[in-house]
């Protein structure tokens, strides 16, 4: 049996022409192409863990291609947050800019520290990313996408019906918020079942078919964390005041209630150390999910998250910024309140020992 697999066409969030024209190409170049299963769905980005199109993508145990407007961190830590998972495919659709920046990072020394990706289960399967702003040819998607399908294995083992093995832990942390600011908007803590959803079929090539999912999917705005940079930290959860963030039953950072965020604020992105927080809609490239900084904080970093006032830093404008939102809020602003050195959660209720003790010492030493 031939090799197949699915593509994911996540559409714009306006209706713009040229973006429309761009993704119809796209579909109908792979319309009549052996081997894709096309799905076109509202912006990945707007769907809900409960939507159609995100049960439909939970759905499908191989190997994927995700067509979207956004980076391709973005798209697939977007996935990942929704239970769909797999291992980063390689693609050959890169951004100039991208291209250079990982050049200067392999000169950069890489600090030793672990990652919250090092002790996660992924599944065996690849999920291949393309930024549709990458170029606006859409042969160009169809012959990577071409490409990708031929180097794919027609022996690679099936993963089974179950789909993707995900840890019990990461199906359950959702059900007990654990930050008591936590609440929903309405504070139900659930939110309703989406209306207007329709799903329809295209006729395709080799028993191929064009799936298009139709469903209210209102714009949203909320971080997205790249596990793959995360060393667990928990500075994200103590900066932010507005309960967008929790902890899983394995004191994992997630995001918890992620409608709770502040729309249009990316404060906590520019407070992470390891820029591990996206948020896909900034016009700030490296807060929406581009290639930078993976491996260097040598650089300046107040003007590389778009500082708006020369001399401060990130963190100076992200507290500006949490203030100018608790107060459209009706709360308090608290400064710097919450930026000093910290432990995480987990570690500040255990008793302090002599290791506690030297790493202060070294702390204050500000080495």
């Amino acid at each position: 049996m031939a090799k197949r697999i699915s593509v994911i066409v996540s559409q714009g969030q306006s209706s713009n022409p040229s973006k429309r024209r761009l993704e119809e190409e796209i579909i109908a170049g792979l319309m009549f192409e052996p081997g894709f299963d096309v799905t076109v769905t509202p912006h990945l980005y707007d769907l809900k863990a409960d939507s159609t199109g995100m049960l439909a993508f939970k759905g499908i145990s191989g190997d994927m291609i995700v067509c979207s407007w956004m980076f391709e961190r973005a798209a697939h830590w977007i996935l990942d947050r929704n239970h769909i998972s797999g291992h980063v495919g390689t693609t050959l659709l890169v951004n100039e800019d991208d291209e250079e920046e990982d050049d200067e990072e392999e000169e950069l020394d890489e600090v030793e520290k672990q990652r919250v990706i090092e002790h996660r289960d992924i599944p065996n399967r690849h999920i291949y990313c393309f930024d549709l702003k990458t170029t606006n040819r859409s042969q160009d998607y169809i012959d990577e996408a071409k490409r990708i399908l031929a180097e794919l294995s027609v022996d690679v083992v099936s993963l089974g019906l179950g789909g993707p093995k995900v840890e019990p832990s990461t199906n359950q942390r959702f059900e007990t918020p654990t930050n008591s600011t936590s609440l929903a908007r309405d504070g139900s803590g659930l939110e309703p079942a989406p209306n207007g959803v329709q799903t329809t079929e295209e006729a395709g090539g080799e028993d191929g078919n064009i799936t298009r999912i139709e469903e209210r999917a209102p714009r949203r705005w909320y971080p997205v964390i790249d596990y793959s940079r995360c060393t667990n930290c928990l500075e994200c959860i103590d900066f932010c005041l507005f309960g967008v963030y929790g902890v899983d039953r394995i004191d994992t950072i997630l995001v918890e209630q992620p409608d709770n965020c502040r729309k249009g604020c990316p404060a906590c992105s520019r407070v992470c150390p390891e820029n591990a927080i996206i948020f896909p809609q900034h016009k700030t490239p490296v807060i929406a999910g581009s290639a930078e900084m993976g491996t260097s904080l040598k650089i300046d970093l107040s003007q590389l998250f778009g500082a708006p006032d020369k001399g401060r830093s990130a963190v100076e404008v992200a507290a500006d910024e949490r203030d100018q939102q608790l107060a459209m809020a009706g709360r308090d602003i608290v400064g710097m309140q919450g930026l000093d050195k910290r432990q995480p959660n987990h570690k500040r209720n255990r008793q302090r020992d002599a290791l506690d003790q030297l790493v202060d010492q070294l702390d204050q030493l500000d080495l």
